[in-house]
């Protein structure tokens, strides 16, 4: 089998694991999973990135293992896993099995946290989290719109208001994960009594049938199984269909969606790199020079790319675990039951927000950098398709321009060291004066009148529409 010799896979040992981060039984799943990998989702990942086929066999054969559901409540019937727990998930099933699957599985994942966020009462989402993995129940976050790139938190393109039958909504995503093969998504949009202040968002959840995807149409350099591609809602939901309340899009986006998908990204973008150095081991082990008697690994040189990168590696997986296990001590061991005492309660955005982007940019970092190493150190043998090594070269791109990109990360972490949170003008609401006034002294006279002309005619418009 690709990956495994004589039953053992053949990449780093137990030396560069992290293992006392993990539980007994988290360790046991992990094996299970690997195993998993070996059998199914690894062979699937090659014949998927041939024939760009959604990986649905994957996915149901996670199901089986009760890992669809597994970081909602154990209420529900659920595995109630922790972050550190989602996190070795993510990481087990990019590493040893298929890339796309992974992120196929972070964005289902950060849309069953959504839906936990806000399940208590809600009896329509109480059922699906029952429902997910005995019926294989597959979902996906749609979040990111047109306009607005890699700020995924600014929906210009949506919108929503109350109807008698519940509410009416309408969003446009410019890249959704599971496009057209999803059975349910979650949405963010505008809020019913919105004002023009893009912090006023409400969160929806949909069904397969409410959704405009582009199955199939998915046609990338890499994660060809992922399917990503645009969607469309313009559909009338029963009331229950609202998750939380008008208005608490920005607060589960802080508290739920962002330290979840991070923690995944991290999780799938750390898997995706040590998949590479995995794959390149097995060639400079292997590889002999006769001439000189030597192998590949051998050399020098080649240790010192090697070194380098499992050092990445580890740096940005212990980052990673860390702050998983932050989050479980802030959150009762990763429990919901927080929000059900106190809907408004902030443990993890109050005090980890920025170093759950931060987990994101170095994974992505590592993956977008280290599998390069990896090709180069195999030679002309890393580029045929049959080493694999190829393959994951180009799913470890994805991860640097996610949203939110990697540029788009440095500058919000940037500018947060530098001058503090209160900086961070997540929705475009602050005046930045000193631009301002700059601007408007390079106006002459004219200029100055027309700008006046201008925001006095907009003033009056108001007042009489208000009239």
């Amino acid at each position: 089998m690709t990956g495994w010799e004589d039953g053992k896979y053949y990449g780093l040992g137990a030396d560069f694991e992290p293992d006392w981060f993990l539980s007994e039984e988290q360790r046991q799943l992990r094996a299970e999973l690997i195993e998993l990998c070996r059998t199914v989702l690894r062979p699937n990942a090659i014949e998927c990135d041939r024939t760009k086929t959604y990986p649905r066999a994957n996915l149901e054969a996670l199901a089986k293992l009760r890992l669809l559901a597994a970081i909602a409540p154990k209420a529900y019937g659920a595995r109630g896993e922790n972050h550190v727990g989602i996190l070795m998930i993510a990481e087990t099933i990019a590493r040893y099995g298929c890339p796309a699957t992974a992120l196929i599985y972070m964005m289902h994942t950060v849309a069953v946290a959504a839906l936990a966020y806000r399940a208590k009462g809600n009896k329509e989402i109480e059922s699906l989290l029952r429902r997910m993995d005995s019926e294989c129940l597959v979902g996906t976050a749609s979040y990111t719109d047109p306009e607005t790139g890699g700020h995924f938190w600014y929906p210009k393109m949506s919108g929503a208001k109350r109807v008698e039958e519940g509410w009416h909504v309408y969003k446009k995503s410019a890249w959704t994960t599971s496009s057209g093969y999803a059975d349910w998504y979650v949405s963010q949009t505008t809020s019913p009594d919105f004002d023009g202040n893009y912090g006023n968002l409400s969160v929806f959840l949909f069904y397969k049938d409410e959704v405009k995807g582009s199955a199939g149409k998915w046609d990338a350099m890499g994660m060809h199984g992922n399917q990503s591609g645009p969607v469309e809602i313009d559909a009338t939901i029963p009331a229950d269909r609202i998750v939380g309340w008008p208005g608490d899009g920005a607060l589960s986006n802080d508290e739920t969606v962002d330290p979840v998908a991070m923690i995944l990204y991290a999780g799938a973008y750390n898997g995706i790199g040590l998949s590479s150095i995995d794959v390149a081991m097995r060639h400079v082990t292997k590889k002999a020079h006769v001439q000189y008697g030597r192998r590949v690994a051998d050399y020098p040189t080649i240790q010192d790319t090697f070194g380098r990168a499992i050092m990445e590696g580890s740096a940005s997986r212990l980052y990673a675990y860390a702050l998983a296990q932050a989050l479980d001590g802030a959150t009762e061991g990763g429990s919901w039951d927080i929000y059900y005492r106190d809907p408004k309660a902030t443990p993890r955005s109050s005090k980890f927000a920025a170093w759950c982007f931060q987990a994101k940019f170095l994974a992505a970092k590592f993956a977008y950098e280290v599998p390069d190493k990896m090709l180069q150190a195999c030679g002309g043998r890393g580029y045929m398709r049959d080493l694999e090594l190829e393959r994951i070269v180009r799913d470890s791109k994805a991860g640097w321009i996610m949203a939110p990109s990697n540029e788009v990360t440095a500058q919000l972490i940037g500018k947060w060291g530098l001058f503090g949170a209160g900086a961070i003008d997540w929705w475009n609401q602050r005046v930045d004066e000193p631009v301002l006034m700059n601007e408007l002294g390079k106006l002459d006279d004219e200029g100055r009148r027309r700008i006046i002309d201008k925001l006095t005619s907009e003033l009056e418009t108001k007042k009489v529409a208000a009239e």
